[in-house]
């Protein structure tokens, strides 16, 4: 028995030494054909066991001569485009390859390459061998592509209309009601800082969605359920567990979201396994149990609302694929020509119900978590803010009086507008996008920097960098002032103010993409940006991703900030907190400068922070990493108003 294991062991030692250094030189071999700069290295930066032992082998890796890796250990270490910025880019140019002995990566922060890989979706698809993970509860539109994806894609988008988005405005303004009223009650307390900003953001977003998305009425703590709620609906919404469940809906939502990596990468056996002795997969092991039981009480309760006629507030997105699934079967009944086929699965239902939670939930809330880290961090820019805000909407109005038609564009083309964009252009949600070469034929791919074309070969992976794309000087003007050197040196920086640039270097026709992919697969069809604001070279700003397959819920994820932000900066200010260097008694006998001095400390540890978030599936806060704030009436501000 001994024997023969290690005759297997030798055998695949042997395999690696022979296969490893083919691979490789195979590789290089068809880097150097393509033409552009690349890098060697020793693996694959998508291997599984190098991204779980990365820490362990960066640490012998470093002892070593720094010229035998500084050029390319970079590449190996997660969120390296967020946590190394142009530095790499300078020294290899926008578009460069990364070659080991399985893969070859083209990284691209070219607008130019960026634009042309996102609209020519069948030469350049989705790499969703990526994401093939997030099946978990069944396929859906993340992880299919092709005719499979177009079918997923026309499926889920006709509820992504103005009509829901104006829906999804006056819900956004109820529920953040309902957060600020949490946080007085916490500014009003004897420990009056606010320490659950990202818990409380999510949550936002998740009683947003969940209600306009799926008609489920979340309600904030001592809030209760309205008498009006649909009764199937009630036990989703409940603050308390239903029969049958060890937890709320939300918090099932809450926990396998939390321990998203754990459900996706082990297998349910080892889970229930460890659940018997070890917390965190006990957690998730309950939260995932509980999620798919409500899950499939959900569909349930939507068809049998679908052979009812019933139907849902907003955009009811699980009922109305419930709906076209139970149409068709009615169709196909009475017709030989008309099958099953046309409709979504059960499984694929709830496979999309959970990307739609998923995309709906977390990449706002996060989005809008920074936005507000980031309006704390610049009074300047919190101020000018609150002036638009008391421009456009009124100081003293009722928020519940707003009009969609007539406010949402004015506040695009605003400061809430600019700092939402600001945000977004800093901290994407997904600061890369893979994709890859169609397997079907080698593609040309043209830069307009440097006047050449190349040739990708079939099969090739390709990242597209979000994050460094979206800070690459060659693209971006100053916000204020002129380049030093030719080069901009702001871009790092969050100053809203640059959207209102009107000198925007686009050209007309840069949209025009030869095989692009044209077909009209719904959704919103407008810009990421107001028209009355500075307009970004297509494919430098790109937080929704672009092309067939940019986000398909954008419009909903902005008009669900604006209204938020709006709602929030109204009546109050949001401050940093300083508890960690002073009390309040302290604070209150300080002068201006000293004031001044003391936000200043703060400033510097919540900018270190934000430096800190990684992306798992979306980019943010991990950990223990986190900053709290103070929520302040206009007018009593401690800091807001005086620090520059």
């Amino acid at each position: 028995m001994v024997s023969a294991v290690l005759l297997v062991a030798a055998a695949g030692v042997a395999y690696m030494a022979v296969s490893v250094p083919s691979g490789l030189r195979s590789n290089i071999a068809k880097a150097r054909k393509v033409g552009l700069p690349y890098i060697v290295i020793p693996c694959s930066s998508q291997n599984i066991l190098w991204q779980l032992t990365h820490k362990f082998w960066v640490f012998f890796i470093r002892l070593l001569p720094k010229p035998l890796w500084e050029d390319w250990l970079f590449y190996l270490l997660p969120d390296w485009g967020y946590a190394d910025g142009q530095e790499p880019w300078d020294r290899l140019g926008d578009t460069f390859l990364a070659v080991s002995p399985g893969l070859i990566t083209l990284n691209t922060q070219s607008p130019n390459a960026i634009h042309q890989i996102t609209s020519r979706r069948e030469h350049f698809p989705k790499a969703t061998k990526h994401y093939s993970i997030l099946e978990i509860y069944g396929r859906n539109i993340l992880t299919t592509e092709g005719a499979i994806w177009r079918f997923h894609r026309k499926a889920t988008s006709a509820s992504f209309n103005e009509k829901n988005a104006a829906h999804t405005f006056a819900e956004a303004i109820h529920q953040t009601q309902g957060m600020v009223a949490k946080w007085v009650a916490t500014a009003q307390s004897d420990t009056p800082t606010i320490t659950t900003l990202e818990k409380d953001t999510m949550a936002l977003a998740l009683h947003i969605i969940g209600y306009v998305g799926f008609g489920i009425r979340f309600t904030w703590p001592g809030e209760p359920l309205p008498t009006d709620v649909d009764p199937r609906m009630r036990k989703y919404g409940s603050n308390t567990p239903p029969a049958g469940h060890t937890m709320t809906f939300a918090t099932s939502v809450e926990l396998v979201l939390h321990h998203i990596l754990m459900l996706l990468l082990m297998p349910q056996w080892l889970m229930r396994a460890l659940a018997l002795f070890m917390k965190a997969p006990r957690a998730a092991y309950e939260a995932n149990n509980n999620y798919v039981q409500y899950m499939a009480e959900f569909l349930a309760d939507k068809a049998a609302a679908a052979k009812e006629g019933t139907h849902s507030d907003g955009m009811d997105l699980m009922g109305q694929l419930v709906r076209g699934r139970y149409e068709n079967e009615r169709a196909a009944s009475k017709s030989d020509s008309h099958t099953k086929e046309n409709a979504l699965t059960d499984d694929e239902i709830v496979g999309n119900a959970f990307i739609m939670l998923v995309a709906g939930h977390e990449t706002t809330a996060n989005s809008l978590h920074f936005t507000l880290i980031e309006l704390a961090n610049n009074p300047a820019s919190q101020r000018a803010l609150q002036a638009d805000i008391d421009r456009l909407l009124g100081r003293d109005t009722d928020p519940a009086t707003w009009n969609y038609e007539s406010s949402i564009n004015l506040m695009l083309a605003s400061m809430l507008g600019a700092a939402m964009n600001e945000t977004l252009r800093l901290m994407p949600p997904v600061v890369m996008v893979p994709k890859w070469v169609s397997p079907q034929a080698d593609q040309q791919l043209a830069f307009t920097e440097t006047g050449q074309t190349h040739l990708m070969p079939a099969g090739m992976d390709i990242a597209l960098s979000v994050v460094t794309a979206q800070r690459n000087p060659k693209h971006w003007p100053p916000a204020k002032g002129e380049a030093v050197n030719g080069r901009t040196t702001d871009l790092d920086s969050f100053i809203p103010q640059r959207w209102y640039r009107t000198d925007s270097s686009a050209d007309p026709k840069e949209a025009e993409v030869d095989g692009a992919d044209t077909e009209d697969y719904g959704g919103f069809k407008g810009p990421d940006t107001s028209a009355q604001m500075f307009r970004p070279v297509r494919g430098s700003f790109v937080p929704f991703s672009d092309g067939p397959r940019s986000c398909l819920g954008r419009r909903i994820a902005q008009v669900e900030m604006l209204a938020a932000l709006a709602v929030l900066f109204q009546r109050y200010s949001v401050e940093l907190a300083v508890d960690e260097w002073a009390d309040d008694k302290t604070v209150a006998g300080m002068s201006d400068n000293e004031r001044r001095e003391l936000y200043g400390k703060a400033q510097a540890k919540s900018r270190a922070t934000l430096r800190s978030a990684t992306a798992m599936l979306t980019l943010k806060l991990h950990g223990a990493a986190a900053v709290s704030v103070r929520l302040v009436p206009r007018g009593q501000e401690r800091f807001v108003s005086i620090v520059a």
